[in-house]
């Protein structure tokens, strides 16, 4: 195997003048050295394919590669990289989004630098203002994050192995997300390409696209030397390559009657897409759907835009553009409650979602159980939120000081109206009884292969160990998109559910028959098989084996694809998603104003699951998500200056610790869904998007001081603004 290493630029934005490769060729152990120009398709992506796999004429970004070494040693690689020679010609960037919108154009073959533009019209919002008694405009801003997986990113490309062109091992996200670029760099088919997901250590989103450009740079290199090739990043090469959470900036304008009824609304929300598209045409979309939070408004105009920069570009992370919304429409509704004289609770309690509530899309919420109530009820019951927070309205005296914060969303489950949304697995039993397991969408820490084997051990009575779920390889697996969207559970679920059913059927009417029965049905339970009336026939493994013997076929292909959506791009209006999940968090801090410390003592969260298929699995969700909003609201955010990223490591970028976590009473609640397997629906992203706007209600309440971006960090508790480092020298 030979060692893979990435010369990247220095300069964010710049003209490539001259590569030279004399020196680092000669350089004993170096096997092959490739440019942009050995790459039969440079360019790939998942929706806009605008992304460099090494930067061919310019950089645009910090992380872009210029050249890729294989080695027989780490080492050597390294000290080739070091040798290659570079002249570039410096060039201006764009590193703010709304300087991007009338700015020159970034990407030359474009027109300008608008990436997307996603509408909403509901109503009429001019109407709605003028019979508003108030009306605030606010304006919010969000950060860098980055995704912080344990494991960084790395690949083996793998030449000629099993009749593929290139296999590609590694720690991918996304399999087939991964071959298809891989296909498309190479210019052969999807067929020629194998990819087998690893054991992952963490994604949150974050090991799609720059796995997927890693994997092309690896498999061209193997192809090159005809030799496995291995690429892995450092922590500091993953921090400056990997894409990140969008920043967005938002402003947003409300009316509403003087007892709290919400008229209108008006939203402009800019995402920093970075040097490529990426997922931003997606993620916008999402936040333009659920902009306005879970209330009834009549009267809607939202807008919300991607812009080109020379930042390091973002995508797909944990939440996917409703975090963002979710800070600044929750920030909003307290502010509009204080100006208004109510308590949050109220405010919110006069205009959530019920059933058949007509969404801002236009959508009537009329085939699940609406549970925001129920949700709100059960979080701020558990933590006594109006006690603490008429408490904590009182002149508090001291440096330490209390506040209660409270945040609620809905979401829509799954895809929705970005893509087909339909998953498969195939399922198969062995002569013995047990079973091999092919999931097409991809197991990345959340839980997927316990859920799936439960649907399966569930539907077909059987003990859980009696199944092998397999590693995903594209040469087997049914394709099922992205593993994304908290939509594993639900559409992959569903899929699983279908296989196990037809595998049941097929042994119940072989049963039937073979024994002149005279049920329609059989139960399956306790690894055996019974009548309806609890007569056991035998064991399931029995049965396995006399239906093999009698020829029977006992593997199946299970399937599920979403019910019917809509969505008008001119309006906005339509069935966005099929289902939604619903949410409250409780945030209760101490800050100290003389420090600008933020204790976050305590976090209620309440989620509606449709049903949890492993509650021990659900309740990790609840942790991690917790956590990761924590980060989002008080600590993390990546620095940048004029495209430079400053911390490249966790002594520097700061991710919560178990110190940092606060005690957290999570409270599952199950309200299943008629589209779900057994009624589940989604809790992953659910659990992240709602802390850091709880949090930022309650530091507000603590300190009588609004802070509109985030993270609110010390700095700006103390100061009022962020301090931002110097350029980093290069």
């Amino acid at each position: 195997m030979l060692y893979a290493k990435v010369l990247r630029t220095k300069y964010p934005s710049a003209k490539i003048l001259n590569i030279n490769l004399d020196e680092a060729e000669k350089i004993p152990g170096v096997k092959a050295i490739i440019t942009a120009k050995d790459i039969p398709n440079n360019e790939f992506g998942v929706i806009i394919p605008d992304q460099q796999v090494l930067a061919k004429e310019r950089t645009y970004f910090i992380g872009d590669g210029i050249a890729l070494v294989a080695a027989e040693t780490p080492e050597t690689a390294k000290k080739a990289v070091e040798s290659i020679k570079v002249e570039y010609m410096e060039l201006p960037g764009i590193f703010d989004p709304l300087e991007s919108r009338n700015a020159p154009t970034i990407h030359e073959d474009k027109d300008n630098n608008q990436v997307i533009h996603h509408k909403l019209r509901k109503g009429d919002v001019e109407e709605g203002f003028k019979r508003s008694d108030v009306i605030l405009e606010r304006e919010y801003q969000t950060q860098f994050v980055e995704h912080a997986y344990l494991e960084p990113e790395v690949v083996i490309a793998v030449p000629y192995e099993n009749n593929s062109v290139v296999t590609i091992y590694g720690s991918i996200q996304n399999p087939f997300a991964c071959r298809n670029a891989v296909a498309s760099v190479l210019k052969i088919g999807f067929n020629q390409v194998r990819i087998v997901q690893n054991h992952i250590g963490g994604s949150f989103g974050g090991k799609d696209e720059v796995i997927s450009s890693m994997a092309a740079r690896a498999a061209v290199l193997a192809l090159k030397t005809n030799r496995p090739v291995k690429l892995k990043n450092t922590r500091e090469e993953s921090i400056i390559e990997s894409y990140k959470r969008h920043p967005y900036k938002l402003k947003y304008k409300v009316g509403a009657t003087k007892d709290g009824q919400l008229l209108a609304m008006e939203i402009e929300a800019i995402a920093d897409s970075g040097a490529y598209a990426c997922q931003t045409p997606f993620v916008t979309w999402r936040s333009v759907v659920q902009a306005t939070g879970p209330y009834e408004i009549p009267n809607v105009k939202t807008d919300t835009f991607g812009y080109y920069t020379n930042n390091v570009y973002t995508g797909a992370m944990r939440g996917y553009g409703s975090p963002q919304v979710i800070f600044a429409n929750e920030s909003l509704m307290d502010e509009l409650a204080q100006e208004l004289g109510m308590n949050p609770l109220e405010l919110r309690l006069k205009n959530i979602f019920h059933d058949n509530s007509v969404t801002a899309s236009g959508q009537k919420l009329d085939n699940h159980k609406v549970s925001l109530g129920e949700v709100i009820k059960k979080a701020t019951d558990s933590i006594n939120f109006l006690e603490k927070y008429k408490e904590y309205s009182k002149e508090q005296k001291g440096d330490k000081r209390k506040g209660i914060g409270m945040a609620i969303s809905y979401r829509g489950c799954s895809l929705g109206a970005e893509a087909v949304d339909a998953a498969g697995v195939i399922l198969s039993i062995q002569k013995d009884g047990t079973l091999y397991f092919y999931s097409g969408l991809a197991e990345n820490g959340q839980g997927l292969k316990t859920a799936f084997s439960q649907i399966v051990a569930e539907e077909l009575g059987i003990d859980i160990e009696k199944i092998n779920f397999m590693v995903v390889d594209t040469l087997i697996s049914p394709d099922s998109g992205s593993t994304v969207a908290s939509r594993a559970t639900l559409v992959g679920g569903n899929a699983t559910l279908d296989a196990a059913k037809k595998l049941k059927k097929k042994l119940t009417d072989f049963l039937i028959e073979k024994y002149n029965l005279s049920h329609k049905e059989l139960i399956f339970k306790d690894n055996s098989i019974y009548t309806p009336n609890q007569i056991k026939l035998m064991s399931f493994d029995e049965a396995v084996s006399s239906a093999y013997n009698s020829g029977v076929f006992l593997s199946s292909y299970g399937w599920y694809k979403s019910p019917e959506i809509s969505w008008d791009e001119e309006t906005g209006q339509g069935r966005p998603y099929f289902t939604y999940v619903y949410g409250c968090q409780i945030a209760e801090v101490e800050v100290d104003i003389s420090t600008g410390e933020i204790k976050v003592l305590k976090m209620v969260a309440a989620h509606d699951v449709g049903r949890a298929i492993n509650p021990a699995s659900v309740l990790g969700q609840f942790y991690g998500g917790i956590s990761m909003g924590l980060g989002y609201g008080i600590m993390e955010e990546l620095d940048t200056d004029e495209g430079y990223i400053n911390n490249t490591n966790f002594d520097e970028y700061l991710i919560p610790t178990v110190k940092d976590m606060p005690d957290i009473t999570p409270i599952i609640v199950e309200n299943p869904d008629p589209s779900g397997p057994y009624g589940a629906k989604s809790v992953g992203e659910p659990t992240l998007e709602l802390g850091a706007a709880a949090i930022a209600n309650a530091v507000a309440q603590a300190t009588g001081k609004r802070i509109r971006s985030l993270p609110i960090n010390l700095e700006k508790i103390v100061v009022g603004h962020s301090l931002k480092k110097g350029r980093k020298k290069r």
